[in-house]
């Protein structure tokens, strides 16, 4: 049979499958995109249980399996101290240092690296768009729901374009529910300093710092 004519007759399959409505194949499934494995940005926590936001810049290193978060202080909030967090998960430490005067703590890392991206097992939830007509952007929802477990512990929204979070959901149980919004991301790191802790970790404390008073 002649090249023209397979080609033929498989142009009038695909549109006749397409016509008759069958269900898409796994290939024309969305996929999950790869997130950027460097980054610095801003992002807000959100604790459901307390109702607390926690405003921070955070620089992201996927490839050292390493983050820094600095607090941020938004208003006057008495009796409140603020922390810098340097997540080093390569070494399996925290080191948790105070704003003003860096004292220190050295913590044990008891979780497993958990990078800002969609795992590949991930659940195509939705796609949409944020914002309205002429300012707007276009996202995808993905979730680790999966058919046997009715709701989900993990929800992430990122960009269609390119792969930037802007908020996820994570419920560890029926009692802490956190969201994590992003924004201001840049790529790359500007300086890898950060990652570095200030001298006074030499001694630290081997507990961490309550925020309170």
């Amino acid at each position: 049979m002649p090249g023209f004519v397979v080609f033929a007759l498989v142009l009038s399959l695909s549109a006749m499958v397409r016509c008759l409505g069958f269900p898409p194949s796994v290939a024309d499934a969305p996929q999950p995109c790869l997130a950027p494995l460097q980054w610095e940005g801003r992002t807000v926590e959100y604790d459901h249980g307390t109702g607390r936001n926690t405003r921070a810049a955070v620089s992201y290193d996927a490839q050292n399996q390493r983050i820094r978060v600095l607090e941020q202080k938004t208003g006057h909030t008495p009796c409140k101290k603020f922390f810098e967090y340097i997540y080093l998960f390569k070494s399996g430490v925290l080191f948790q240092i105070e704003e003003i005067t860096k004292q220190c703590a050295k913590i044990a890392l008891t979780e497993a690296w958990d990078p800002y991206d969609i795992p590949l097992n991930s659940t195509y939830e939705d796609q949409y768009f944020i914002g309205g007509p002429g300012d707007m952007i276009e996202v995808q929802e993905w979730s680790d729901r999966k058919p046997a477990r009715k709701n989900e512990a993990w929800v992430g929204v990122y960009t269609l374009k390119d792969c930037y979070p802007v908020q996820e959901t994570y419920t560890k149980n029926s009692s802490v529910t956190t969201s994590t919004r992003f924004f201001d991301l840049q790529l790359g790191i500007s300086d890898p300093g950060v990652f570095d802790p200030p001298s006074t970790c030499q001694s630290a404390l081997t507990e961490k710092m309550k925020s309170d008073c």
